[in-house]
């Protein structure tokens, strides 16, 4: 990290934001995860996090200020089937307040944004068991489909622009307002709705086209 960070700031001279997106993860039950693949994860989505964040923050936002932005995901609640990732992205959500505290003296403001179900490249890696899951999870979003990259990436501007310069150990969830959500009830139909596609090469996962 100290090197990739060093040499980003000998070619280009500064690092005014920062998006922590690196991560990933396997479905599996947490009795099944082995420490390996446990450490993994976590090693990944939080230390990473971490260690970017760090870096970025003592070779120049110290001196010169910036935007962190983190990757979080839906763990409100737990996360059954990813407990690795939803333990680590809860780290990353406790790492972002405490850095806002910290590092707000210095200029720096970070915040996170908490990405649902996301149309990505990503979903394709997954196995067929668990790509079948992920075609049935539009109809528990309250909006009653999945997000495009573009949304999530409009957040992420956003909080690195100069438009959010008092927004400082926020989230903002990318969801479609899963959490909102109640077993108790039942969406209705959804009749019409609006999706922002700002990628014009952008293709959505190919899982979907088995339905």
């Amino acid at each position: 990290m100290r090197g990739a960070v060093a040499d980003a700031l000998a070619a280009h001279g500064a690092i005014d934001g920062l998006f922590n997106c690196a991560g990933g993860q396997f479905p599996a039950p947490l009795e099944q995860i082995s420490f390996n693949g446990w450490n993994a994860v976590v090693q990944n989505n939080l230390h990473g996090t971490f260690l970017m964040a760090r870096e970025v923050y003592t070779q120049h936002m110290r001196q010169h200020g910036g935007a962190i932005v983190n990757m979080l995901a839906d763990i409100w609640g737990g996360m059954p089937g990813m407990g690795h990732s939803g333990a680590a992205r809860a780290g990353v959500w406790n790492l972002t307040e405490t850095a806002a505290c910290e590092w707000a003296h210095a200029g720096v403001r970070v915040n996170a944004v908490a990405p649902g179900w996301i149309a990505s490249s990503g979903m394709d890696s997954y196995d067929e068991d668990y790509r079948a899951v992920l075609r049935g999870l539009a109809a528990k979003v309250p909006l009653q489909r999945f997000g495009t990259e573009a949304e999530l990436a409009a957040a992420v501007v956003f909080l690195l622009s100069p438009a959010a310069a008092f927004i400082n150990g926020s989230v903002i969830r990318v969801d479609g307002g899963v959490p909102n959500a109640r077993h108790s009830w039942t969406l209705a139909p959804a009749a019409r709705g609006e999706t922002y596609d700002g990628f014009p090469q952008y293709a959505p996962p190919s899982l979907f086209s088995a339905d």
